[in-house]
């Protein structure tokens, strides 16, 4: 009972956080959070070993001035897209969206959406996201996401409902195979989030010039299902609520190429590519993951390299 009512009461102070910037001007938000952001980084060092550690190992060329000025501008970015996601659904609808988001390398992936075959879209913590899954429902195309459930379930069905107010809806994490599969084999579009470590089980590809470890399932399941394997960002362009939804990279297996000869191959393929988008704007990628963790016993790291 007691669990019961602090999630409740967490729920609530949520929803009121939410009321209260949705109720701000969004450039006195911008400001809010470029304050917090100093406040995060400089005062309290959220998770800065983390942050310097992972810049550090990412562009080792940097001097520690400019890795704690990146920091900053990352934690000012996170903040900022939580603003935007709170603001998205009031200010970007159907009449206006191109006043918010530019398109960039979108025909191809609605020839093939029109086409009935199956497409997955890959993309990063990286930009916001969320904005990107919200456009792609605003432009007439359901996606399903793949997410792991929050743990309080009150905040959990509210995010559901916010993400699934232009038609996307999710699947979760865990126990989510055999959805995604039936999905694919309907001709749907899946999108995932392919930055996360997965473990020293995961395929081992190089990502920032160290090993990285990635989920098979996406290469898996494009492999299995022939379906074209799409690239996608949603970049910041300068100004809050304007952003670039891009078409990074796009393979089709009909086509052919070395990216379909294995698991290792196309996985290493979209990590490369979504790399160079990082690298285009490194301060909106969420480096407050530990991404290079490497725990497997060192024969196992050379034959893995071999």
């Amino acid at each position: 009972m007691l669990r019961r009512i602090g999630r409740y009461l967490a729920y609530l102070a949520f929803r009121l956080l939410v009321c209260f910037v949705q109720a701000l001007r969004l450039e006195t938000c911008c400001a809010g959070c470029r304050a917090l952001a100093w406040v995060l980084a400089r005062v309290i060092k959220l998770r800065a070993g983390v942050v310097d550690e992972n810049l550090r190992l990412a562009f080792p060329h940097l001097s520690d001035a400019a890795r704690q000025r990146l920091a900053l501008e990352m934690w000012e970015h996170l903040l900022l897209l939580v603003v935007e996601v709170a603001h998205a659904r009031r200010l970007i609808h159907q009449a206006n969206w191109r006043r918010y988001v530019v398109l960039r390398g979108a025909a191809q992936p609605l020839r093939l959406l029109l086409s009935g075959r199956p497409l997955i879209l890959v993309s990063a913590h990286y930009g916001n996201f969320e904005l990107g899954g919200y456009v792609l429902g605003l432009l007439g195309i359901p996606t399903w996401s793949v997410a792991r459930p929050l743990d309080n379930p009150q905040i959990d069905a509210y995010v559901r409902r916010v993400r699934g107010a232009t038609g996307q809806r999710l699947i979760p994490k865990k126990g989510g195979y055999d959805q995604i599969r039936a999905v694919l084999q309907e001709g749907g579009v899946i999108a995932f989030l392919a930055d996360q470590y997965a473990g020293s089980k995961g395929c081992w590809v190089d990502f920032f010039g160290r090993p990285a470890s990635a989920h098979k399932a996406i290469a898996l399941l494009a492999m299995e299902h022939q379906a074209p394997v799409a690239v996608v960002t949603t970049r910041r362009l300068g100004s809050p609520l304007r952003y670039e939804f891009a078409l990074e990279a796009l393979n089709d297996p009909l086509q052919g190429g070395p990216e379909w000869q294995s698991v290792r191959a196309l996985t290493q393929w979209y990590t490369s590519v979504l790399e160079q988008a990082i690298r285009r704007a490194p301060e909106q990628y969420w480096w407050i993951h530990r991404r290079w963790k490497d725990r497997r016993p060192l024969h196992r790291r050379r034959r893995q390299a071999a």
